[in-house]
């Protein structure tokens, strides 16, 4: 058997195959401009793209002037529809190219890379924000191919929820009965029954089982993310009691690996980062603690139910003790992640809009998102739906991680009691002042400069009243709020007092003034950074104050329309926060989301962890149970499984051993001709999807192989000290930092992939990531053959091999029972010794000296091996 390396031929051909693809639509554009390019049917994706980061910014910016509102649209562009956009102006160019951003007009302008072509006219866009201009001109510009869907908020449809409740998720979960097979012998449980029969009425047939070592493998990988050991692979293999496989179940259940591989798996779902994502991208220090929290939960096999009702509204449940006060706390850690944007908290209805959209997915697959500017195209969800749910999140009080403008962390919540809890709130609070106050005086002092002639006649008109003690008392411009009033506040609203205090700030006071009050604050705030308190706190949320959401008419949070009363979806019941309740409601939306009678609760999560065992869920768009998702392939099963896991009270775990226990998952992945002319893409399970590393998958093996890998919980970063904290959206924070702890410990931003997590397809930290992908590129295969690391890793492994056994064939069969969880054959290991022997002289001739060479030339082998489909691969 030969070792087959990681293909780059295929990749080569692709690149050549997309290459010319993109020279071809390149060439569709006439010589007058106008985009010829036939439109293509937006997808689902895209849609959701161009709904939730691209039309509310034109909506903002763009549709006042180049709308069919407008009273006369400059220039004659359009760009409330995308037929407008590809029509172009009067210049006859089109604004976009779909699939070139470069050579867009619109990007060319919101980019203000030419000094004649800058929109919007006012103030250039954040940075993130043309970043996803230019990632939806890339996808191709998916947007509603109608100009009314693109400029208009749909009025309220006149949803029928009792026909959208025949809907197949809309419907109440089914005890299904267990189908009849011919073929009993085949079942191993009661899930086989479903899977076989609908094999058979599909014309199929299942393949062999897999072997034993090829399980232990997949079983390893799949609970625990690491490989099996080379003496537990022996073990397995050599163990004929009838329970073998449950026991091997158990133990790696019992591993706590397994809450570091499945905790990953959720932080995947719910975008964990540990920064927060605004133009600066600040570093939140204690983010990690609700990394640890989902980790510890999976260990726990905490009930789902239960780990639902704390990440929303942890801080309002009863407790029994202290420390299980502040787990609950820290696990609103779910809330608080919501991504931030901008340089100042003006966009926090996006943050607000990033919560919905998640929970919706999140728990109930559910794109809730989509609701935000209009009612819901596909989906019985309506406007006042979305806002319902805004209103019980607005009414939240979120922890404020920093940004460009407001640079100091607010409102993390203390995990201690008393006067600690009350001194940490003193400080913070404090020192959001000051930011508040520091930017008010900025702002006057550029006003003050640029009117210092009318700042000289207002002073002299004011000495002229000398005496008058009114005229000469400061404006309340002068001073930060009070600090009530600060405390109170939800960070959505600083900003609009900032803008009080912007149109107040027009005194008498002279810039000599202004600069020695900024100069007292900066004093006061480095004072306060040389004595923090030191207090224990989380990236948290608590209540704020509970008053409903008026409708953003377009997305537009300046254009108000109806109050909603704070509620939950209509589709699902549509109850409403009592008049009067004394909080936001987040406790009675967890209950909501998490009761047994929700129809989309326990079907979305099994379907989930069906879907990270077997490569697919049963819904294969695990986030979209509504019409534009894929409809289950077996609705039956998914029924089934819902129903035993709310009966065996939303055990993850007992869902693991039933799934993990069945014939389907224990099929080989071998392929039959006659299978794949009737179900190529393997719907109905007839094998087993063999699947690649994820990418920290690949980078624990490898250091485990390597011996290298500290298997010790991590915990904060070391992020700069608090104090030096000056990103900006030109300068953002950025770092990597190296550690041997497993890859879910491994610091994760918001805006840029840790380099590592970029090549190997890591989660988008930005947005849910449901199901990971899998690209095959030359840069992979670069990384993984002449990578430094790679390379230390290799001698490493080398060392390991070179200690545990003499002779090169032992080591090499030791080598390849590590790495790939079987022993050597005959030919591999001649081939192998051949190989090394070989690279041995080359290393010689290259200077490598005498007595490192023969585990240089080992180490060198050991990439090839690491390299190998065979070790990149579970089958």
């Amino acid at each position: 058997m030969k070792i087959e390396l990681f293909s780059i031929n295929r990749v080569f051909k692709l690149t050549v195959i997309l290459s010319l693809s993109a020279f071809f639509v390149g060439v569709a554009v006439n010589p007058a401009g106008a985009y010829q390019n036939p439109l293509k049917e937006p997808s689902r994706e895209g849609l959701e793209f161009f709904e939730k980061r691209i039309r509310p910014v034109l909506a903002d910016n763009c549709f006042v002037c180049h709308s069919a509102k407008a009273r006369k649209p400059q220039g004659g562009l359009l760009l409330d529809s995308i037929e407008g956009m590809l029509k172009g102006g009067a210049s006859g160019a089109p604004a976009i190219v779909p699939g070139e951003p470069d050579k867009s007009l619109l990007i060319k302008a919101i980019r203000y890379s030419d000094s004649k072509l800058q929109m919007p006219p006012v103030e250039k866009l954040p940075d993130q924000v043309i970043r996803d201009f230019e990632e939806w001109v890339r996808m191709g510009a998916p947007a509603p191919r109608s100009t009314a869907q693109a400029s208009a908020v749909s009025p309220l449809p006149s949803y029928d929820f009792e026909a959208a409740k025949k809907f197949w998720s809309f419907q109440p979960v089914k005890n299904q009965n267990l189908p009849g097979v011919k073929n009993r012998s085949w079942v191993k449980n009661p899930v086989d029954q479903f899977i076989l029969a609908k094999l058979a009425e599909k014309g199929l047939a299942p393949v062999s089982d897999v072997g034993r070592r090829a399980l232990i493998r997949r079983a390893s990988y799949d609970l625990t993310g690491l490989p099996p050991a080379a003496d537990e692979v022996d073990a397995f293999v050599n163990d004929k009691s009838p329970d073998a496989y449950e026991k091997l179940i158990d133990r790696l259940l019992g591993s706590t690996a397994y809450g570091e591989k499945w905790g990953r798996h959720w932080l995947d779902v719910v975008r964990y980062a540990d920064t927060a994502g605004c133009n600066s991208d600040y570093p939140v220090p204690s983010a990690y603690k609700y990394r640890n929290y989902v980790i510890k939960s999976f260990n726990d096999d905490k009930p789902y139910d239960q780990f639902i009702r704390e990440q929303i509204a942890g801080d309002l449940m009863a407790s029994s003790s202290e420390a299980q006060k502040f787990e609950r706390i820290v696990a609103t850690g779910y809330l608080a992640i919501s991504r931030r944007f901008g340089s100042r908290n003006k966009e926090f209805e996006l943050t607000i809009d990033d919560t919905i959209d998640n929970l919706g997915k999140t728990f109930l697959g559910l794109s809730t998102g989509c609701a935000r500017c209009h009612d819901h195209k596909f989906d019985p969800i309506p406007n006042r739906d979305y806002y319902a749910l805004y209103g019980i999140f607005n009414s939240t009080r979120y922890a404020f991680p920093g940004q460009e403008i407001y640079t100091h962390p607010s409102g993390f919540v203390p995990l201690a009691g008393g006067k600690e809890a009350e001194r940490s709130a003193r400080y913070q609070k404090e020192l959001s002042e000051l930011d508040d106050l520091k930017e008010f005086l900025t702002a006057e002092k550029g006003y003050a400069a640029r009117n210092k002639k009318v700042k000289q006649q207002q002073a002299a008109t004011e000495k002229t009243t000398e005496g008058n003690n009114k005229t000469n008392e400061k404006a309340p411009a002068d001073r930060a709020p009070d600090s009530a009033g600060t405390i109170d506040k939800r960070p959505a609203d600083f900003d609009r007092d900032a803008d009080n205090w912007g149109r107040a700030s027009k005194t008498a006071r002279m810039p000599e003034e202004v600069d020695a009050e900024i100069q007292r604050v900066k004093t006061r705030i480095f004072e306060l950074h040389e004595r923090p308190p030191k207090v224990e706190k989380a990236y948290a949320v608590v209540e704020g104050y509970p008053q409903n959401a008026r409708i953003h008419r377009k997305g537009d949070r300046n254009n108000k329309g109806d109050e909603v009363s704070r509620g939950f979806l209509t589709i699902l019941g549509g109850p409403k926060v009592p008049p009067g309740y004394q909080g936001s409601g987040r406790d009675l939306l967890a209950n909501w989301i998490a009761d047994p009678a929700n129809p989309l609760t326990a079907r979305v999560m099994v379907n989930r962890i069906w879907g990270w065992h077997f490569g697919k869920g049963l819904v294969q768009t695990t986030n979209d149970f509504g019409s534009r998702g894929r409809a289950p392939t077996h609705p039956e099963l998914l029924d089934w499984l819902a129903a035993r896991f709310i009966e065996s009270g939303w055990s993850v775990r007992k869902m693991h051993k039933l799934l993990m226990l069945s014939h389907a998952y224990q099929l080989s992945s071998s392929t039959v001709a006659a299978n794949e002319q009737i179900d190529i893409a393997n719907d109905y399970l007839w094998r087993f999807n063999r699947r690649r590393l994820e990418g920290e998958e690949i980078r624990d093996s490898i250091l485990a192989l390597s011996d290298q890998l500290d298997y010790s919980m991590g915990g904060e970063h070391p992020f700069p000290p608090e104090n030096s904290w000056h990103f900006t959206q030109h300068e953002q924070f950025f770092a990597v930092y190296e550690t041997s702890r497993r890859s879910v410990y491994v610091m994760q931003q918001r805006l840029k992939k840790h380099p590592f997590f970029e090549i190997f397809d890591g989660a988008d930290q930005s947005s849910t990531t449901d199901k990971r992908t899998e690209s095959v590129t030359p840069i992979q295969a670069l990384f993984l053959m002449n990578n430094p690391w790679m390379h230390a890793q290799s001698d490493h492994f080398a060392v390991r091999v070179g200690m545990a056994y003499d002779g090169l064939p032992r080591r090499i069969n030791y080598a390849f029972r590590i790495a790939l969880g079987r022993p050597a054959m005959p030919d591999e290991i001649r081939e192998a010794s051949d190989w090394i022997q070989k690279n041995r002289v080359d290393l010689k001739a290259a200077g490598i000296v005498e007595e490192k060479l023969n585990r240089a030339a080992l180490a060198s082998y050991l990439r090839v091996l690491m390299s190998s489909n065979e070790f990149l691969y579970v089958d």
